[in-house]
Formats: structure tokens, sequence, C-alpha cells
């Protein structure tokens, strides 16, 4: 069907006329919307086009308007189920505020993280979302220099650019509180990456909570190495080479989780006999575990979407305020009271 066929189906849908209908989609910001139409017929009219996939023409609306109502994503791995997840977020609002999202993966590396900046940037995006901040900060220094607008999901840096996470450190703090509730108290933590502030923050959240219940974590018992399985399953083997054991870990991402339990299993060692054992994120898998997995739920869409919006508002130049969306803690099996 056609992009006019299109808008004609939906006005009939919505009650208003073609060109309310294109007026509404091919809005930049919700006030422009809302010079046409009330916020109701706005989510009506957006809710039809996405039942319908229709997406405004880029290059028709940038010939109106001098604008590509094009947004730039930039994530570590889309086969990383929670950066997927967050993008789907970014993408489905950005959909419905009548713009397209263009992605790319940079690996978490910086010189492919410039490379895929200039790409986008090269397309004539408006703005860019990253979703694989280094804590330190010194890429987005350039990029902020340049006046290119951006924000930051997922991860923070230690510079106050605007960005949308999770409060990690509240979901640490909710783990080690946890943990001493259910008698533990020789604590290990699976860090994942040093670049990260996602199991920055929530390895220090953790501690932070056992110290004030009077236990506190040897240097040797948080472990750094990659956030995916294999990464999770090579410093849990470290972790379980020396003794004594510990009583429970603590792995700052639900995949990492699940290669320590495979780490767990080889040696004979139950979960949560042995060693009880925390993720985090609550991805799809947790649940469905042989043995139900204890993590701390993030809204991970719901990031996407809020860092679609405050990218939108700083294109409209109002100034942007940095979110952290709050977390909840999922207790199941892996961490059964001793």
């Amino acid at each position: 069907m056609g992009s006019h066929a299109t808008l004609q189906v939906i006005a009939d849908e919505t009650g208003v006329t073609p060109s309310t209908v294109s007026r509404i989609l091919n809005s930049s910001s919700e006030a422009s919307a809302r010079r046409w139409a009330s916020a109701e017929t706005i989510q009506r009219v957006r809710k039809s086009a996405a039942s319908h996939g229709y997406r405004p023409n880029p290059q028709a609306v940038g010939l109106r308007t001098r604008r590509s109502n094009l947004i730039g994503v930039i994530v570590p791995r889309l086969q990383d189920y929670v950066l997927a997840t967050i993008y789907e977020g970014i993408d489905e609002a950005a959909t419905e505020r009548g713009f397209a999202t263009f992605v790319t993966n940079s690996l978490d590396n910086p010189r492919k993280q410039a490379l895929a900046t200039e790409t986008l940037l090269s397309r004539r995006v408006e703005g860019l979302i990253f979703g694989d901040a280094h804590f330190d900060g010194e890429f987005l220094k350039g990029i902020a220099e340049r006046d290119v607008k951006f924000v930051l999901v997922s991860r923070r840096v230690r510079d106050d650019h605007p960005s949308v996470t999770c409060d990690d450190h509240m979901g640490g703090r909710l783990v080690g509180e946890h943990l001493v509730a259910t008698g533990r108290r020789d604590v290990a933590i699976l860090a994942g990456e040093t670049y990260a502030s996602t199991g920055l923050d929530r390895t220090q959240g953790a501690v932070d909570a056992l110290h004030a219940a009077g236990v506190d974590i040897p240097p040797h018992r948080i472990l750094h190495d990659a956030f995916d399985a294999q990464g999770g399953r090579a410093a849990a083997e470290r972790l379980l080479a020396r003794r004594p054991l510990p009583d429970a870990i603590f792995a700052t991402n639900d995949f990492a989780a699940i290669g320590a339990m495979g780490a767990l299993r080889d040696r004979g060692l139950s979960v949560p006999g042995d060693i009880a054992l925390v993720g985090y994120n609550d991805t799809a898998l947790a649940a469905e575990l042989p043995t139900p997995l204890t993590t701390v739920r993030s809204p991970m869409r719901e990031i996407g979407r809020r860092g679609l919006e405050l990218l939108l508002d700083l294109l409209r130049g109002v100034e942007a305020q940095s979110l952290r969306l709050p977390p909840t803690l999922v207790v199941r099996e892996s961490t059964n009271p001793v």
C-alpha cells in the first residue's frame, strides 16, 4: 500500500483528515504535533500508524523542513539482549514521533565507535544515542565540542552528559541487602568490564549495602571480565580456583550469571545449596533456567523510549536532565535462604 493510501486509511480509522495525519506524524516534537490536534488524537493517530507500519518519507520531510528526521544509535552489540531491547524502545518511540533510526555496532572498540559516529553524522542524523559509552567519557568530550546533540542510554559517564539509565547503584544495593537477609556473608562479584558504568555502579551498590551490614568484600572477591556467558564462566573459574569458596556470587549481568552457573555445575557445586547466585536485568532466560535465577529487573525498553524523548528535548533546545529509572529485585530459587 502506498504512503498516500496508508494516510487515508489512518485518517478513516481515527476520524481526522489525511493532511492532519501527515502533520501529526511529520511533527518533530510533541509541542509541534499539539498545534494540529489534541493529545488523545495524536496518540490515536500514532497508534494507528504503528499498526500499519507507516513511516513518513524522511527525504520528503527533509525537503520540506530542511531536516532529516533521522536518529543515529550506536550500541556495543545488537546481539546483546539488553541493548537490543533498549534499541527496540528507541525505535518504537522514534517511529511514533515521525523519526527513523539507524543503528550500528561499535563492539566497545574506541576506533570503531569513532568510525560509526562519523558514518552516522555523514548521513545527516539530527542527533545520536550512545549505548556504548565508556565511563571516562574521553571520546564524548570531542563530540560535545562539535555541538552534536546526543544522549546516553544504559551507561553513564563521569562527566554529566545527559543519560537515561537504570539506577544501577540502587540495584546493587538491593542485591547486597537480599544476600545478607538470606544468610550470606562471603560474597563475590563478577563486576563486568572496567569501562562500563553498569558494572561499576552495580558493584559499588552491593559493596555499600554489604558494608552497612558489617560485611566487607576483599578485592580478590571482585572479578572483571566480559558481560557475556563466556566472560561470566571465565571469571567464575578464576574465583573457584581459590579457597575458601564464597557462599554467594553476584553477577552484574544475567548472561554472566548463566556462565557462572555452568562453571559451578562442572565442579559439582549446587545453586543455591553450595553457592547462591544473583544476576542482573531479568532477561527472558532468567526465570526459565533449571534453577530459576534471582535477578534485578531493569526497565530496558523504557530506558530506550525515555532516551529518545530526552534527545528530542535537546533538539528542541530544552535543557535535558539525566534520568535514573528504578530497578526491582526479582527473587527466585537461586538464592533460597541457607
